[in-house]
């Protein structure tokens, strides 16, 4: 066959699939040039060599998400005021004057005077730490509980998986708020740590099922299959391969759960059986208001805002990271 002159307005570019399709001049350069976009890789895709991951990608999500940017913004600012509560109020929230009580507002004292006397503003300021100490704390210990015995259960299965799952039946038929008024009714502390042990035991079974879901998923993937080939340990699988895979539901229901735990904190609270005085927390000035509801409903009002707007942006949180993190929903 004779041989056939080079046309250099036709090229041959290879599939990647083992065969190969005819380009033009124009294509066959673009194909040779350095891809575009930022970091000098494709719309998309990143630098060169640098695929983008499901964190990369749920954290380009947020930047842009401005239910994530508002919620983040009140949460600051609650962490800000919960480790320096004197940087927004000068007094103290266990001082109180009987001759103010029910009093409204007044200069330097904005949001008036409680039934015993105590300035709400300060004492809402200062609840504030009350919330995110046991809505933090509970959900570490929850989700470090919780995740532990669910991910070993997800990967080892068998009798270890049987006997958890007939375990987190019982917890979840225990009401969480008789339980707590059952448990807590003994208790005489006035810290915080009964409240967020009591979240942890009955929170737990939660995330633990969520977990063992996670990972019974992950673990059938091929990327497990090739390690355990390659002789690599349990714990090694566990934590380098299925433990950065199976985490992301468990962040998801951590983060609106944390805002549950500060509903709860301040439910019990209020019931008596929760924090109670002289601790400061929004709870109990709920209930010491209620009373008083008709006469002076901003000793209502204003720590009862304070837990609604505290609670919803946890939850707003939690529902915009589980956007980001669930690609079904892109």
């Amino acid at each position: 066959m004779p041989e056939q002159p080079y046309e250099p307005e036709r090229a041959i570019a290879g599939t990647g699939m083992g065969g190969a399709m005819d380009l033009g001049a124009s294509e066959a350069a673009t194909l040779e040039r350095a891809p575009d976009g930022p970091g000098g890789g494709p719309e998309g895709t990143g630098p060169v060599g640098r695929p983008r991951s499901l964190w990369s990608d749920a954290w380009r999500d947020l930047r842009r998400n401005p239910v994530f940017l508002l919620s983040t913004l009140v949460i600051v600012f609650l962490v800000v005021i919960s480790v320096w509560p004197s940087a927004i109020t000068s007094g103290n929230p266990l001082t109180c004057d009987l001759a103010k009580a029910q009093e409204g507002a007044q200069p330097g004292h904005p949001f008036g005077y409680d039934g015993q006397g105590c300035d709400v503003y300060t004492r809402t300021v200062y609840g504030a730490r009350t919330s995110v100490t046991v809505g933090v704390c509970a959900t570490l210990g929850v989700s470090l509980f919780g995740s532990v015995l669910g991910g070993l259960a997800g990967y080892f299965g068998g009798r270890w998986d049987a006997v958890l799952s007939r375990i987190t039946d019982v917890f979840f038929a225990i009401p969480v708020v008789l339980g707590g008024l059952v448990l807590l009714s003994v208790v005489t502390s006035n810290t915080v740590w009964p409240v967020i042990g009591f979240m942890v035991l009955l929170g737990w079974p939660q995330i633990s099922r969520i977990a063992r879901g996670s990972v019974i998923t992950a673990r059938h993937h091929d990327y497990v299959q090739a390690a355990r080939a390659l002789g690599a340990s349990d714990s090694r699988i566990l934590l380098r391969h299925i433990a950065p895979n199976a985490v992301a539901p468990v962040i998801v229901v951590a983060t609106i759960a944390l805002g549950t735990y500060i509903a709860l904190e301040a439910t019990l609270s209020y019931l008596g059986v929760g924090l109670k005085p002289p601790s400061v927390s929004w709870g109990i000035d709920i209930s010491a208001a209620s009373p008083y509801i008709r006469n002076a409903p901003h000793a209502l009002l204003w720590p009862s805002g304070a837990l609604a707007v505290t609670v919803l942006a946890f939850i707003m949180l939690g529902d915009a990271v589980r956007d980001a993190l669930d690609p079904r929903l892109r």
